[in-house]
């Protein structure tokens, strides 16, 4: 019996041992698992594995002979598709890092799986806060923006408008959750309140009873916890049932795809946050232009231009350390002066949240458009150091990994 045991506890200590961390001999391999036909397709998508593609193209000039592969799948917003594709790349397929990972839910699940596989999870399209906080990992990066900085954000900016009675539809996973959570937070802070609350299901197509008890709440903000298509049908129910003109819509999380849907003559005067707008700068104006000419004119969002960002640092991190293992690559991001052409100057922190500047933006009439998307006006430019949590509030145990 003693030698079965022992074949069986070497056979249990090679299944339990982490993954091989030396770069493959066919280089290294990214997934992009994003929404290729739900409700954030338009945000994400194709657009997420085109602004893959891109990093990789500009990595190679710098790369030393490094291959990289991109590979990409939809997740359907389902946590168990999500989480089974995420755990096929990495068992079977030797994929060392995935990148996008819209719908919060599915990030956690797959964040936590890569955590456990000593492999990357690059969260550049999640939005909750809780990545960097109690759900934080060292084999995590989490660019572009979260629930905490929308959030703040927003009802910093509303609240110099007086505006501090709200009422929010949130849609009900972890991203409306979130947004809900980090929302009232602020705004009981600053002396508001919240006056009621509805939460539907992703994918909800009336909300003409939630908007109804939203209008007869009395609250001067009418909050979208939500994003996507969900939103876009908020909004645009919101005009028909002329809840505009007494109520203040306050999208916590919008996007220049979202925007585009909705049409400028609906979405005027809407004010919002983001990292990035594509005709912010000479440096984004040139990317979207590249990234326009691969999606039929198309420009992208901060989703998009958080994929390009996130897979270019990954990389190079990679090439610095010659290794996959996540933690190892992390902590070399960590440690990197990062000058991006999409974000700026880019701090990534010990809990994993890359920081840096975000913007304030309005908008435009339709008489103020000069073209195809160009519909933001800037209005704020807010710190990254001023708009992100403080590294000591979010509860992530970053210490202990060290």
């Amino acid at each position: 019996m003693k030698p079965c045991r022992s074949a069986f506890f070497l056979f249990f200590l090679l299944c339990a041992s982490p993954a091989p961390a030396e770069i493959p001999a066919d280089g290294v391999k990214i997934g992009v698992l994003t929404d290729m036909s739900g409700p954030f397709s338009d945000q994400v998508g194709k657009g997420s594995v085109v602004a893959a593609e891109l990093a990789v193209e500009d990595f190679a000039k710098e790369s030393g002979g490094l291959k990289v592969e991109i590979v990409s799948a939809d997740h359907q917003n389902k946590p168990d598709v999500g989480l089974g594709i995420a755990r096929h790349w990495v068992d079977e397929d030797g994929v060392a890092a995935i990148v996008d990972l819209p719908n919060s839910g599915i990030a956690l699940a797959v964040a936590n799986l890569m955590r456990e596989k000593h492999r990357t999870a690059l969260t550049s399209s999640s939005l909750t806060s809780d990545l960097t906080g109690k759900a934080c990992a060292p084999t995590t990066v989490q660019w572009v923006t979260d629930t905490f900085v929308q959030a703040n954000s927003t009802v910093r900016a509303l609240a110099q408008r007086n505006l501090k009675s709200w009422y929010f539809l949130v849609v009900d996973y972890a991203l409306g959750q979130a947004l809900e959570r980090d929302a009232s937070a602020a705004l009981t802070a600053s002396g508001g309140q919240v006056l009621g609350a509805v939460r539907s299901a992703l994918g909800t197509a009336d909300f003409s009873s939630p908007l109804i008890s939203a209008q007869s709440s009395g609250a001067s903000v009418l909050a979208l916890a939500s994003t996507g298509a969900d939103m876009i049908n908020a909004i645009k129910q919101a005009n028909e049932f002329r809840i505009t003109p007494q109520m203040t819509i306050a999208p916590l999380f919008i996007q220049l795809s979202d925007v585009q849907a909705l049409g400028l003559s609906v979405a005027k005067g809407l004010q919002f946050v983001e990292a990035f707008y594509w005709d912010l700068s000479d440096e984004t104006r040139a990317w979207s232009q590249r990234f326009g000419a691969r999606m039929q004119g198309r420009m992208p969002t901060e989703d998009h231009a958080g994929t390009y960002s996130a897979t270019l640092a990954y990389l190079r991190a990679v090439r610095d350390t010659g290794t996959i293992e996540g933690e190892k690559v992390v902590e070399r991001m960590k440690s990197m002066s990062i000058e991006d052409e999409l974000f700026g100057k880019v701090v990534i922190r010990p809990d994993g949240r890359a920081v840096h500047d975000v913007y304030l933006f309005e908008v435009k009439a339709p008489a103020e458009s000069k073209g195809p998307y160009d519909y933001y006006k800037l209005l704020d430019t807010i710190p990254g150091d001023k708009a992100f949590r403080p590294l000591d509030q979010g509860g992530c145990p970053f210490e202990s990994w060290k």
